[in-house]
């Protein structure tokens, strides 16, 4: 097992959080074309349990092979973790709140104990059954893929779960099923004009056009890569976008309206975050975190949703959307607004999907005056 290690070491040596590491790894791996599928998932997987764990254990820990297995013997259901058992020590115990040791308060309605567990367990797959519940299920079943309904069409699978060649691709939709639940709030009308603001690949406009109403829905995003995507992964289950603007929302909404008056009569506003609501999914973006790092987020998130506030008609409503845990991102934003725009707050709640094994969300439903 020498030359994973070797691997282990140069790749968590050199690797800083400048990409997502699955991007980076991927990258590693190409230009280390001998190492097998088995050697860049074992790696992978070491590389992982490391970003979960690492910063949990005593700092008098010198050997780095002796820290990377009491790592990877941290993390649930690691699958090589009994490979190395007879070469390593399993001798130290994780101190969890050494994992995130910020003096940043949690929105109401998880626990800080509970969000760094769930930081040592890789989420569950998600899918959203859009059609053929029926025969999703039987084939399914005759795939041996177990699968639990968290939702009436949310599913959850093991995330190892291979259904991309078991599955039509416009029977269903990858999301989290926190994501989805987002969807639940959403209340269009016929003829309605909706602005999903930050559009990013479109689930969240996926949510809202599957709920079967003819709506008039602009998307945009700062992205204009990000919104070619999106107008491809909306052609795959026969959807159409009446206008998709590539435009920063946070510095102006000219080109979103005429005048910039009020013309929508509700709007998405998934804004840019942290993403603390995920980390779990991406332990990288934990380990490299600094407070500092918290600072930029919830200015940038108030430009947004003040901006697309005055696009809102009255008596319309606002969705404002994040994926982190954070009550700055959270609630301080959502106060903001209300202090400066005649709004009021329908709901405002974080969705806590740790017990399902899924991401955490925050929504809150205000509506204009």
């Amino acid at each position: 097992m020498f030359y994973i290690w070797q691997h282990v070491t140069q790749i968590l040596s050199a690797y800083k959080g400048e990409l997502p590491f699955h991007l980076y790894s991927k990258k590693y791996c190409s230009a280390n074309p001998k190492l097998g599928s088995r050697d860049r998932k074992m790696i992978a997987e070491i590389c992982y349990a490391y970003f979960r764990t690492s910063k949990g254990f005593s700092a008098g820990t010198s050997d780095f092979k002796s820290l990377a297995m009491s790592c990877l013997n941290s993390v649930h259901a690691t699958p090589h973790a009994k490979l190395f058992a007879d070469v390593l020590p399993l001798n130290q115990e994780i101190e969890i709140e050494k994992l995130f040791p910020f003096e940043l308060k949690l929105s109401e309605g998880i626990s800080k104990q509970a969000w760094l567990q769930s930081m040592l367990v890789q989420p569950s797959l998600f899918i959203r059954v859009r059609k053929q519940k029926a025969e999703v299920l039987s084939r399914l079943k005759a795939s041996d893929i177990e699968w639990q309904e968290v939702a009436p069409d949310c599913l959850k699978l093991p995330n190892s779960a291979k259904i991309d060649a078991l599955l039509p691709q416009d029977w269903y939709v990858i999301q989290d099923a926190s994501s989805q639940a987002t969807g639940s709030f959403f209340t269009p009308k016929a003829g309605e004009k909706w602005l999903d603001t930050c559009s990013g690949a479109g689930g969240k406009s996926l949510l809202l056009l599957d709920k079967g109403v003819k709506i008039d829905l602009t998307v945009a995003d700062i992205r204009d890569t990000i919104l070619h995507n999106l107008k491809q992964r909306f052609s795959q289950y026969n959807y159409k976008v009446s206008r998709a603007v590539c435009i920063d929302v946070s510095k102006g909404i000219n080109v979103l309206s005429q005048s910039g008056q009020p013309c929508y009569d509700q709007i998405i506003c998934d804004v840019p975050c942290s993403g603390s609501g995920t980390w779990s999914r991406t332990p990288e973006q934990l380990y490299f975190f600094e407070s500092k790092q918290l600072e930029k987020f919830p200015p940038l998130q108030a430009a947004i949703a003040k901006n697309a506030t005055k696009l809102l008609k009255k008596g319309g409503k606002l969705y404002y959307i994040t994926c982190s845990v954070f009550e700055a991102e959270n609630e301080c934003v959502v106060k903001e607004l209300l202090q400066d725009f005649s709004l009021e707050c329908n709901s405002a709640q974080i969705i806590n999907g740790i017990s399902q094994n899924a991401d955490s969300m925050f929504i809150a439903v205000l509506e204009k005056k």
